[in-house]
């Protein structure tokens, strides 16, 4: 049983959420410096608009089935594994394509599913972010854009420190909360000690927040000011989660084998 969006992110039985998981594990133990060395010497990328946001380090399952696409997805496997993914919603947009200047992230295909019809479904990881400077002809039926790449600026550690643990564990309060509301059971990772610049790409991608205000956040090249967004919305989201979770608990406990509510 498959379940897709009009965005091409799906959810499927067949690619496993174990292998997800992996995806991510392997994103994490990857050092950022190495994003770098994966587009060393790329000067152009095809480009896939998409109504949604990838941030380096995050994996993002997709499901292929324009024609188009499916021509893209061929070529860079026989070359390097690499496209661009830029936001892009074209119900909203009076551009027919992303602008130039526009920031996206390329992705790497880890997986790939082809199906008897010729669809795909593909396990990406989001790799390093680029600016679109321009596009290119290059009679293929997709787009194709002339990049450069770049990472946040250098700042300094003690501060990104401290503003890295307090959105660190304020999301992972959120996240505890999250998990009772919807009984699940299963730890989380400890995500105290992730390096600050990939923490922040983590976090936002994880959030339930509008696709613009994710995009603003990948476009930011300063991990200090994409924290403090991230911590301040957070801080006004935890109470209310973590209340919810409080009366979820209760109810059950009130609903099965805790005591009753006692009225005088």
């Amino acid at each position: 049983m498959q379940r897709f969006s009009k965005s091409g992110a799906f959810k499927s039985s067949t690619f496993k959420k174990r292998r997800q998981v992996a995806a991510l594990q392997m994103a994490e133990s990857q050092p950022m410096s190495e994003a770098s060395d994966k587009v060393r010497g790329v000067t152009e990328l095809p480009v896939f608009p998409l109504p949604l946001v990838l941030f380096p380090g995050v994996p993002l399952p997709l499901h292929i089935f324009e024609p188009r696409y499916r021509q893209m997805l061929n070529d860079v496997r026989k070359t390097n594994n690499l496209f661009g993914l830029s936001y892009f919603d074209a119900t909203t947009s009076d551009k027919e394509n992303p602008a130039a200047g526009h920031i996206g992230c390329v992705a790497e295909i880890s997986e790939t599913q082809t199906l008897p019809d010729g669809r795909s479904n593909i396990l990406t990881v989001g790799v390093i972010r680029y600016r679109v400077e321009g596009y290119v002809e290059k009679g293929a039926p997709y787009l194709v854009a002339r990049v450069s790449f770049f990472e946040d600026e250098e700042e300094d550690k003690d501060l990104l420190s401290d503003s890295s643990h307090d959105v660190a564990e304020t999301f992972s309060r959120i996240a505890r909360a999250v998990r009772t509301i919807n009984d699940e059971r299963a730890g989380l990772p400890d995500i105290s000690d992730t390096e600050p610049q990939r923490l922040s790409f983590l976090v936002a991608a994880a959030m339930e927040i509008d696709a613009e205000v994710k995009q603003e956040l990948l476009e930011l090249r300063s991990t200090s000011e994409r924290l403090r967004r991230l911590r301040d919305m957070l801080a006004r989201a935890v109470t209310s989660y973590e209340e919810r979770a409080r009366i979820h608990e209760l109810a059950k406990g009130n609903g099965h084998s805790g005591r009753k509510i006692e009225f005088e």
